[in-house]
């Protein structure tokens, strides 16, 4: 039976879609609905149409398969000639509408695996789940959890999903997610003369015990544990961290100390907004170490400005083996930047010193905390440390850690602490883009009630959370199909 005959009004590969569209048709016409409300109608067409776009892919598959034409040079990976060709092999492939079945020819020979030109032609995956569900799953999956991720997907598609495979699928999508920033992100130099602002911080993430770094497992075992509930150590040493990094550009925006602080006089005819970030990439890792997270910003910086024209910024919190591990990444790659320490976290400092000096309650510590604020901003820090520490010894303060641990800080810190410079010069000095990093990648996914994580289940979601938040999931999703392409088929 040829093809053109196949193709034909009357027996066509299309024919089931019709019949069920005319089926459709003629029962929404009928008496049967006269008294249904709109939703039980919207809710029949939508369970039935997916069996017109089920049979409307099947048909198209058909189509392919009848028109596929047999090769006599096919080889195997060795180089030997697959001689055997079997015209009925089939495989099943669970789409956004139902299973259809993918009818191919396989070439073959005795102790060698078979071979299916069409599975490359039409780029199938390994498994039988379609691209349409594998995008899916990855988009439900970043959002909520899995078990409501396969809810969505059962209740609003044709297909259908297991949450098992469903863990497989997202880490099947999340693969090639450090090749894609390595090797794809800029083919030549960001044009810009704006700052380049590099930002990291950390944030703990509860695991399975299976998931914890030996040192957080081996103080977990020391821990005492109690019987009817999790005891201290145990809390605290169920979590893990992951590093969060940003990159991004920024204008300068030059302010003074005042502004901040919210001092100034604002009675003025013009108000100047503060210019948002662009191309602002935000990832996180738990799998990777601290400082292999941190090269990686590094890198990305590197690629948007090779010949470190521009002026870099390095924001963080001042947390010392933080700032190690950058110092040893920018002495290995040669890179220049200036440290900032983020003022919100200097500013919490302060608050806890302010503390000893006044009572719960007293409205006298805020003009404290800002006098002390706005002197740091001047690029004072020096004198607020000796002067706090002048102050608790006049009053024969005894409750005075704060104070104490207020003070070292400052002085520890006062060469990333010169903000009199950088409002001067446009620089950033608090580190929001980190923070609202490590609110969304993390908290809002992997902090929901009673998670607890692998390390492969936690990376995958990092990783899609990642894409989405820095806006490459779409770019990123072509690169992985072309690279799947390779895996199976290259």
């Amino acid at each position: 039976m040829n093809l053109a005959y196949l193709n034909t009004p009357d027996f066509s590969f299309f024919s089931d879609a019709s019949k069920q569209l005319d089926h459709m048709i003629e029962h929404l016409k009928s008496d049967v609905h006269r008294d249904n409300e709109h939703g039980d109608i919207e809710q029949y067409i939508q369970n039935e149409g997916f069996e017109v776009l089920r049979c409307l892919f099947q048909g198209y598959l058909d189509l392919i398969s009848a028109s596929e034409e047999t090769i006599s040079d096919v080889y195997s990976d060795e180089g030997i000639h697959l001689n055997h060709t079997n015209n009925t092999t089939t495989r099943k492939l669970t789409t956004l509408f139902g299973d259809v079945i993918v009818k191919r020819k396989s070439y073959s020979q005795r102790l060698q695996k078979s071979v299916f030109p069409l599975d490359a032609q039409l780029n199938l995956p390994s498994d039988q789940y379609s691209d349409g569900i594998r995008h899916r799953v990855a988009i439900e999956a970043r959002k909520a959890s899995y078990d409501e991720a396969i809810e969505s997907i059962n209740q609003t598609t044709g297909g259908y999903i297991q949450k098992r495979q469903s863990l497989q699928l997202a880490q099947d999508v999340s693969q090639d997610f450090d090749k894609y920033y390595l090797q794809n992100r800029y083919l030549s130099a960001e044009k810009t003369d704006n700052l380049l602002v590099l930002t990291f911080d950390g944030k703990g993430i509860v695991m399975r015990p299976e998931g914890l770094r030996e040192c957080t497992k081996k103080a977990a075992l020391k821990s005492k544990k109690l019987n009817s509930r999790l005891s201290a150590g145990e809390k605290k040493d169920r979590k893990r961290m992951a590093q969060v990094a940003a990159v991004y550009t920024a204008l300068p925006y030059v302010r003074t100390p005042e502004a901040i602080m919210k001092i100034e006089n604002e009675e003025r005819n013009v108000q100047y907004l503060k210019a948002v970030e662009r191309n602002k990439r935000v990832w996180a890792s738990i799998e990777n170490t601290a400082e292999e997270v941190i090269e990686a910003g590094f890198l990305e910086a590197l690629q948007r400005d090779p010949m470190q024209q521009r002026k870099w910024i390095v924001l963080i919190d001042g947390h010392p083996h933080q700032l190690r591990l950058i110092n040893r990444v920018m002495k290995k790659h040669h890179v220049k930047a200036t440290i900032v320490m983020d003022f919100i976290h200097v500013l919490e400092y302060v608050w806890k010193a302010a503390w000893c000096f006044y009572k719960k309650g007293d409205d006298k510590v805020e003009a404290w905390v800002e006098n002390r604020a706005l002197k740091i901003l001047h690029g004072q820090g020096n004198q607020v440390a000796k002067g706090i520490r002048i102050s608790a010894t006049k009053q024969g303060l005894t409750k005075r850690e704060n104070i104490d641990k207020c003070a070292d800080y400052l002085l520890k810190n006062k060469s990333r602490l010169k903000y009199g410079e950088a409002l001067s010069k446009g620089y950033p000095i608090a580190s929001g883009v980190i923070e609202g990093a490590c609110r969304h990648i993390i908290n809002d996914r992997l902090d929901i009630t009673g998670a607890r994580w692998g390390l492969k289940g936690a990376e995958t979601i990092l990783k899609l959370r990642s894409l989405k938040s820095s806006g490459d999931f779409n770019d990123y999703w072509n690169f992985h199909k072309r690279q799947s392409f390779q895996r199976f088929y290259g």
